[in-house]
């Protein structure tokens, strides 16, 4: 019988969809924060490792990706599992003759163990985990949604720095409207008690109306702001994103909005502080000064980038029952 529920955790991994933030309570984070310390040894040190030896997943990719495709591979790998393969279908599998997501879906399900899919419309994980009625399936990413599995190695990466998620002041930059990652990170921090994000964005691309509401009810700060001149100077992260080119109708609207805020080393100089981490989702696409990659407070190419097969790893070894 088809799932009909995104179910939470409460504790209990195995057998369960990954659809969304919502279905962790802070406990369930630190059961998988704990895991992914021991996932972290293991690729870590290049220990051979059996855990998901003869469990096979396939992943899914109706949008271009390569750091969440490549590292959930990696940590199928890293387990000693396998992996089923699929990027673009709709040019290079049955999809491309008219083949519909249920009857891909369904196909997929007879061959393995898990489907980790990204899909282009909002929604579509959560249709996916409907059809797959006998294996769990991970959301990699539903249009302008969520981004679950990005935003735990987001948290774990936040917690990893600061043993904590409450008592957090961030500053999230970009496309806020459309990223996806950032409302699955904002739905994550809401969990905890007394996080305050600054939000700075053009008008254009900020929260919906309904969707800053809805944080606000869940009992996180926010407070939106246009100018750098507005971020506060004791700021323990700084969360960056780039400006979404692919959501634009009209690609003079997105030039107008490219690359509007950019973190340079003079910005960084003003604004931030010594304790602080700059993190970003990935690719970026110039709202980064390169020339900050060595700073020790820029993460998003080192630890955050690691922590995405780690908190991976860990995500697969529970829900496939295997630790």
């Amino acid at each position: 019988m088809a799932k009909s529920l995104i179910n939470s955790i409460n504790g209990k991994f195995k057998g369960k969809d990954i659809l969304s933030l919502d279905q962790f309570a802070p406990l369930d984070l630190k059961m998988l924060f704990s895991l992914t310390k021991k996932m972290k040894n293991i690729a870590f040190n290049a220990k051979p490792s059996r855990i998901l030896d003869g469990n096979i997943v396939t992943l899914i990719f109706y949008e271009p990706s390569s750091r969440t495709f490549g590292s959930f591979s990696a940590a199928v790998k890293q387990l000693g599992g396998q992996t089923v393969e699929i990027q673009n279908p709709q040019s290079f599998s049955s999809v491309a003759k008219g083949e519909t997501l249920s009857d891909t879906i369904r196909v997929f399900e007879a061959y393995c163990d898990a489907i980790v899919i990204r899909h282009f419309e909002v929604g579509s994980a959560k249709k996916a985990s409907d059809y797959a009625s006998s294996v769990p399936v991970i959301n990699a990413g539903d249009g302008t949604g969520e981004h679950p599995t990005q935003a735990l190695l987001d948290l774990y990466t936040i917690h990893e720095k600061f043993n904590r998620l409450d008592n957090l002041l961030g500053v999230v930059g970009g496309d806020i409207l459309n990223g996806r990652t950032i409302h699955s990170l904002i739905k994550g921090l809401c969990k905890f008690k007394k996080n305050t994000l600054f939000l700075l964005s053009p008008k254009t691309l900020r929260l919906t109306r309904a969707d800053f509401l809805y944080f606000q009810d869940k009992g996180i700060k926010l407070i939106e702001i246009q100018s750098e001149k507005e971020i506060p100077k004791n700021a323990d992260f700084w969360y960056w994103t780039r400006v979404q080119k692919e959501r634009f109708h009209d690609l003079k609207e997105y030039e107008k909005v490219k690359n509007r805020f950019i973190v340079t080393k003079k910005l960084l100089k003003d604004y931030g502080n010594k304790k602080m981490i700059l993190m970003h989702p990935l690719p970026r696409v110039g709202e980064i000064d390169i020339d900050i990659d060595r700073d020790p407070r820029a993460v998003y190419l080192g630890p955050q980038t690691r922590n995405g097969m780690y908190i991976r790893m860990a995500l697969l070894a529970l829900i496939l029952g295997k630790v």
